[in-house]
């Protein structure tokens, strides 16, 4: 597409704002960047920019000067029934996301996952063995490298493996991968999506352009995502980690990891050579060997890489030890069903940090399997109130509200003993007092090493 002369406007400047700016800079657009805060608050961004021909619109809502772009390039953080979206609408302004952009403009294959949970995992092990197979691909999207910033660098032969979350999603068009993965659906972003039926919508316009030239691969364990099959137009490849199929990705009844089309059969390692932890691990470790062996990676690389792999930091990331106390760091856990996985993935008894931004959750069925697992729970943020009213009906007394992160770990590395684990795992997003997921990570991090 030609985005010569083009006004174009880009909402929001975080980083995939900035990296779709510079590149529609770069080929001839004239930008402009909105973003609500002002410029005093926006120094990093705004280097970034600097000495480009693009131009801003700070500190208010781009509502008033919508109708004079031909296109608006949206951040995943807002949402499509706001006043200016509307307005963009009447006058038939296309409004994309920043990976919509990049699709347009990307010479190689795509491989795209989605899903409530497991998404980052997945698209890093993926990421690992397409690096692997083909050494120019790229791991890209909601994993914290935006797509727009790799389209130049990526050949006709790599692939740009890209984490979509639904927000991203919402505003696709023609996007279209290669290879779609839906690892699972479970209660997440209601604030935005208003319902489940909304946001399962979301993530099932994945697959909507493909066809039988391209491949989905679905959790055969998820009621949800099994029936999408039923949709996809394109081949689908199911994957299990309870059940042995006839066809698709599983786990055979000596242990190996097994891969069984129409086309192809092999085995892999054994799930319990697996370094990353829990059931949920296991389901993303099957995804990926799914969406990697439709994409041609040999079975020798993708043994290799799954041996290898150690995980991703903030999803179940072990910190350290004090005094026989275990610390992991699970601040990717955003929602009630992550924080579920989190709890079952450990071994040991938990004291729990928890607690951040009202997503609109319930917390009832994480709460339920509290008992005989979670000794201590501390408890922070926005919802605090929420989650320990949840605890109390649950009968759970053993818990504290806490005012900080730092304040959390001190209490529970003070309540535990040796065998436990202090386990961040918020079953809530981080937007009420950090940056991000990563930030509340590394803050929590910061926070046992000072201990």
């Amino acid at each position: 597409m030609d985005f010569k002369d083009k006004n174009v406007l880009v909402c929001g400047l975080a980083l995939s704002g900035v990296s779709a700016a510079l590149l529609l800079s770069e080929k001839g657009a004239n930008v402009v960047v909105q973003d609500i805060k002002t410029a005093d608050k926006l120094e990093n961004e705004l280097e970034m920019i600097k000495n480009t021909n693009i131009d801003t619109y700070l500190g208010k809502d781009p509502d008033e000067i919508v109708k004079n772009f031909e296109l608006i390039i949206v951040s995943p953080g807002l949402p499509l029934d706001k006043p200016f979206a509307q307005i963009a609408k009447e006058l038939n302004i296309p409004i994309w996301s920043e990976v919509e952009l990049a699709y347009r403009l990307c010479k190689c294959s795509i491989i795209a996952i989605t899903g409530t949970n497991g998404k980052t995992t997945t698209t890093a092990l993926t990421g690992e063995i397409m690096k692997a197979y083909r050494s120019g691909s790229e791991t890209v999207g909601n994993i914290g490298l935006p797509f727009t910033s790799k389209v130049k660098t990526l050949k006709a032969n790599d692939f740009a493996v890209v984490e979509t979350s639904s927000f991203q999603l919402e505003a696709c068009h023609e996007f279209k991968p290669f290879a779609s993965a839906v690892l699972n659906i479970s209660e997440d972003h209601l604030d935005r999506h208003k319902t489940m039926e909304n946001y399962i919508a979301m993530k099932k316009s994945i697959f909507k352009n493909q066809n039988s030239d391209s491949y989905t691969i679905l959790n055969y364990d998820d009621e949800v995502t099994r029936k999408m099959a039923e949709e996809t137009k394109s081949k689908v490849v199911f994957f299990s980690a309870a059940k042995e199929l006839q066809s698709g990705v599983y786990v055979d009844k000596s242990g190996f990891i097994r891969m069984r089309t129409d086309k192809m059969d092999f085995r892999l390692i054994k799930a319990n050579e697996l370094l990353i932890l829990g059931r949920h691990n296991l389901e993303n470790a099957l995804a990926a060997v799914a969406l990697s062996s439709v994409c041609g990676a040999p079975p020798e690389i993708i043994s290799d890489m799954l041996k290898k792999f150690k995980g991703v930091a903030h999803r179940l990331e072990y910190v350290t030890e004090k005094s026989g106390v275990q610390f992991y760091n699970d601040s990717k856990a955003t929602n009630p069903d992550s924080a579920i996985k989190g709890l079952l993935a450990m071994n040991r008894p938990v004291n729990l940090i928890a607690g951040g931004f009202d997503k609109k959750s319930d917390f009832n069925e994480w709460v339920k399997l509290f008992d005989g697992r979670v000794e201590f729970a501390a408890v922070l943020g926005e919802v605090k109130e929420q989650i320990a009213k949840t605890l109390r009906a649950n009968n759970f007394d053993n818990y504290e509200i806490v005012d900080s992160i730092e304040d959390a770990v001190k209490i529970c590395y003070e309540k535990a003993v040796e065998g436990d684990v202090v386990l961040l795992s918020p079953a809530c997003a981080s937007w009420d007092m950090f940056k991000s997921f990563e930030h509340r990570g590394d803050v929590f991090k910061d926070s046992v090493c000072n201990l």
